[in-house]
């Protein structure tokens, strides 16, 4: 082989090598993008109110495939039974993940209707603010026995936080205690990204200080320079002051299963636009 026809055939050669690390490369960037991604239904409320089914399918269309539901004035199936609900997913190419609910009233009854149509969590939305650290422990003792009954029918117990469990109670913060005292072969937790930050923490600090606890997140955005005194400041994602490119691929390392946007106010736009633009910035994420 003449020298300059070996040139050229190393150079093919090497050029061949360099797509197909590029192609590689591509498919790695591809199978590593947020595709199953889901919206609390608190976030399109008052739209839910009016015509759940038209809400359901419109989120559809915007990307959505998992679902969150809270227990509104029509239960955690608006108006619908569980199994006309899951039958409304299954049409829409969706899925119904987890319900917030009051945890105080037929909870036994809510587990076996979460469990009959494939939920993964009932979880508990709101405790308030506390004045002692005993309060946070007779929490998790409460959070141990509903997670039993979620056990007990072959889903998961789940507390979501706010700002108020990371305040400094007697040197403690009452998220800790509750994390601390639960059993975690029958409580998750659902880490609401925006409230750790309203509450001047750091979201990957927890997420490694309590690997594999945070199995669901909230992604919901805080409005960029807003202080912390102020706490109602949610802005379509992507458009504030929290980092998620970076913060759910370190949430996916610790152990995160499921990504649920959340957005509680709107400047500009209407609920159902601002869920549409929040789908559409998840699309963009890679975890």
């Amino acid at each position: 082989m003449k020298r300059n026809e070996f040139l050229k055939l190393s150079g093919g050669l090497a050029l061949a090598g360099l797509a197909s690390k590029s192609g590689f490369a591509s498919l790695s960037e591809e199978s590593a993008k947020l595709k199953n991604f889901g919206i609390q239904l608190w976030s399109v409320r008052d739209d839910l109110a009016k015509d759940p089914k038209e809400v359901l399918k419109q989120l559809s269309s915007y990307g959505y495939k998992q679902i969150e539901s809270f227990e509104g004035g029509k239960g955690m199936f608006w108006g619908m039974s569980n199994t006309e609900f899951k039958a409304e997913m299954d049409k829409l190419g969706m899925k119904i993940i987890s319900s917030h609910c009051d945890i105080s009233k037929d909870f036994e009854k809510k587990a076996a209707d979460a469990a009959a149509i494939g939920m993964k969590y009932l979880i508990c939305p709101y405790k308030g603010p506390q004045k002692d650290l005993d309060a946070f422990k007779k929490f998790a003792d409460e959070f141990n026995q509903k997670g039993e009954i979620c056990k007990k029918n072959g889903i998961r117990f789940a507390y979501h936080n706010h700002d108020y469990s990371f305040a400094t109670l007697n040197g403690e913060m009452g998220q800790d205690v509750m994390m601390k005292n639960t059993n975690a072969s029958l409580v998750d937790f659902e880490l609401d990204m925006y409230w750790v930050v309203a509450a001047g923490q750091d979201i990957e600090t927890w997420l490694k200080k309590y690997p594999k606890r945070f199995r669901l997140c909230h992604v919901k955005d805080r409005k960029k320079g807003a202080p912390l005194t102020d706490k109602d400041e949610s802005v379509v994602v992507g458009t504030g002051s929290i980092n998620y490119p970076k913060i759910l691929k370190t949430a996916k390392k610790y152990g995160m299963e499921y990504y649920i946007v959340e957005q509680e106010k709107w400047e500009g736009t209407t609920p159902m636009q601002a869920a549409q633009a929040d789908a559409m910035y998840m699309k963009t994420l890679s975890i």
